[in-house]
């Protein structure tokens, strides 16, 4: 839809998610700019001439563009000239100084967000379920099987990285830790050359692994660097590297469904701190399965954040928005879909069968708080707990939607 809507498309996302291979199966002819035949002879190209380099068949792909960020005004100056839809497919795993480039691209170049693969993308969901009938209240019961909890966990070690999501968790955990090498070791300095303190970013990789899905702030997280080091550290360096996580997308925070309901609850304001992928913060932390059969808490964790990461993947593709909820008198809501129309679906996520019970009874009361706070408050058009180990999706009497992960889909 978007080849055939904007004149450009620009893919962005973490290093490895698979941008490159994705452009490649849409275009007709490419460019890539990272490459090194010819003594890096396509960058160069680009640097002389650019308006050369983008000639080639429509759709044409410049692959990992911010190695020549000009190259950005030449692309929408072509788009400009000529009305055609789909000429130009770019990708980029961080973003550029603003400086380098002229044009924003407003109306001409659309952006796509892409993420590691979902459960459903990967083949380990079963894609019985939408989450779309889920949130409009349309979801039928069916029977989906027994899910291991090993099998939970090595999807959550091993994360949804294309190359890597088949293999067993210990191969997948390597990869993930020299990923986070590669990050500490070269990216961190590269992405806008300004020089970091390597050991601080790294500790406050690990505070943020120990903290993913949580609402942490940059003052806890620089008191627990300092814990670790001896030694203090900036909160405007905290707030620095934060925003180079987000600029390198290896960060994708969950906003506050604040103002969208209004409720007479009081609600924070605070952003759910999260991973691109739970494999990242198993890697920190050096995390096996072992580790989490021995620790439940911090898998549940985990496991949040691996539903939360399908979920920002299914919301997008039918134009919803994903947040979450909290308020200062303990209620809080792990996530909440927001449809097109402003209706909303409550979600919360829990590991085990067990919890099932609780969640829903949470869900419940606080949609009603919402719904009789006085003041406009509009109650959730569904309820939904999505469980890892249960063999079924169905409705319960009380009408709170209950889904397998390995069985939605968007």
């Amino acid at each position: 839809m978007y080849l055939k809507t904007f004149g450009a498309v620009l893919i962005e996302g973490p290093k490895w998610c698979g941008k490159t291979w994705t452009g490649r199966a849409h275009c007709r002819s490419e460019l890539l700019l990272a490459d090194p035949k010819g003594n890096f002879n396509n960058k160069q190209l680009a640097n002389l001439n650019p308006d050369l380099a983008l000639n080639g068949d429509a759709p044409r792909l410049i692959d990992e563009w911010q190695e020549v960020p000009f190259i950005w005004d030449s692309v929408r100056g072509r788009v400009d000239a000529n009305i055609q839809k789909g000429q130009f497919i770019l990708t980029g795993s961080a973003t550029v100084d603003k400086s380098k480039y002229v044009h924003t691209g407003t109306g001409r170049i659309a952006r796509l967000r892409m993420r590691p693969m979902a459960l459903f993308e990967s083949g380990f969901s079963s894609g019985a379920v939408s989450l779309k009938d889920v949130c409009h209240g349309l979801a039928e019961d069916v029977f989906t099987g027994e899910i291991e909890l090993e099998r939970i966990i090595s999807h959550i070690i091993v994360g949804g990285w294309p190359s890597v999501c088949d293999m067993p968790s210990d191969r997948g955990a390597l990869v993930a830790r020299e990923y986070l090498k590669s990050v500490l070791n070269e990216d961190i300095f590269k992405v806008d050359g300004i020089k970091r303190d390597r050991h601080k970013f790294e500790l406050l990789l690990r505070s943020l692994a120990r903290n993913e899905s949580t609402t942490v702030t940059n003052r806890t997280l620089k008191n627990d660097i300092r814990e670790k080091d001896f030694d203090d550290v900036n909160i405007d360096t905290i707030s620095d590297y934060l925003n180079l996580l987000n600029n390198m997308y290896l960060t994708e925070n969950i906003p506050p469904f604040s103002n969208r309901v209004r409720s007479s609850l009081r609600v924070k304001q605070s952003e759910k701190r999260h991973f691109a992928d739970p494999s990242l913060s198993c890697a920190l932390l050096n995390l096996t399965e072992k580790k989490l059969l021995e620790n439940l808490e911090l898998l549940g964790f985990l496991f949040e954040s691996m539903v939360l990461r399908d979920l920002l993947t299914y919301c997008e593709s039918f134009g919803a928005k994903l947040y979450h909820y909290q308020d200062y008198s303990g209620n809080e809501i792990d996530a909440v879909v927001e449809l097109e129309d402003s209706s909303w679906c409550a979600i919360e996520i829990k590991l085990g069968a067990s919890q099932v019970e609780s969640a829903a009874q949470n869900l419940i009361r606080i949609n009603n708080a919402i719904a009789v706070s006085g003041d406009g408050g509009k109650p959730a058009r569904a309820l939904c707990v999505i469980c890892g180990l249960t063999n079924a999706a169905y409705k319960r009497k009380d009408g709170v939607y209950v889904i397998p992960i390995t069985a939605l889909r968007a």
